[in-house]
């Protein structure tokens, strides 16, 4: 029977997909996938598995939504089982949201399948919880970028002066404005930031800073998207909660011996 499945295929670390997606991932006949999936992860698909790319830089859209949507009415109404792989969860950010509205408008089943976000992940790699009982009760989840045309609505104000940790999706290139805002509505320059590149990848570097200087820093080591920026004083426990940039290190120590 012919069904759509919305799935999320985590931050990055293939391992972390979950056994739900894994089983959708095998059991579809097209797969619509986004730039920010691990490609490892299509290797589980069928052998006559159609791979379709849908990726998106921030700037520049390979595929406009609307194209994406049309696709997967297509391709359901064809008898085909679908599934759209999405980085991360595909109701965080995720447009999974847009994508169901389609469905449902004209009759086709789907399911959500939920994935890790990389606002949680990213960081517990970078040895940063988002919350903890001494410094943080709450967290926010923010997109450093808005849908071209629509006008800047987050509430600056009730983040800064309101929420213990903020996780910024994408945000980069907005850094200095992020900055300029939250410092404006009252939160502290000295507030710790940490920027975290390609989270959970073998890649993943981190860059810790204040809300003063974050921008400098990312600019001197050439920081760019995909990132998370993680605002708040859980930042100050990845001195001592660094665990897998660790492991990075202790494997390249290793290999580098075996050379």
């Amino acid at each position: 029977m012919a069904k759509v499945f919305l799935v999320g295929a985590g931050p990055g670390d293939e391992d972390l997909i979950t056994i739900k997606a894994l089983k959708c991932i095998q059991n579809s006949d097209v797969i619509l996938y986004d730039r920010l999936v691990n490609k490892e992860i299509l290797k589980h698909a069928k052998e006559d598995c159609e791979l379709v790319y849908c990726g998106k830089l921030p700037n520049y859209h390979t595929m406009k939504q609307e194209t994406i949507n049309h696709f997967l009415v297509k391709y359901a109404k064809s008898g085909k089982i679908v599934t759209r792989l999405k980085g991360g969860d595909p109701f965080i950010f995720g447009r999974g949201g847009e994508e169901a509205e389609a469905l449902v408008k004209n009759n086709i089943p789907y399911e959500v399948v939920p994935g890790i976000t990389s606002g949680v992940a990213a960081s517990a790699y970078a040895g940063i919880p988002v919350t903890h009982r001494d410094l943080s009760a709450s967290v926010a989840f923010v997109t450093g970028h808005r849908k071209e045309g629509i006008e800047e609505d987050i509430k600056w104000e009730s983040l800064a002066k309101g929420i213990d940790t903020i996780a910024i999706y994408m945000g980069v290139s907005n850094l200095p404005y992020i900055q300029e805002q939250l410092i404006k509505y009252g939160k502290s320059p000295h507030t710790p930031v940490a920027v975290i590149q390609w989270g959970t990848t073998v890649v993943q570097r981190t860059m810790t800073g204040t809300l003063e200087n974050i921008y400098d820093l990312v600019l001197k080591e050439k920081i760019t998207n995909p990132s998370m920026i993680i605002v708040g004083e859980v930042v100050t426990l990845r001195e001592k909660l660094s665990w897998y940039e660790e492991i990075l290190t202790n494997n390249k120590k290793s290999e580098a011996l075996l050379l």
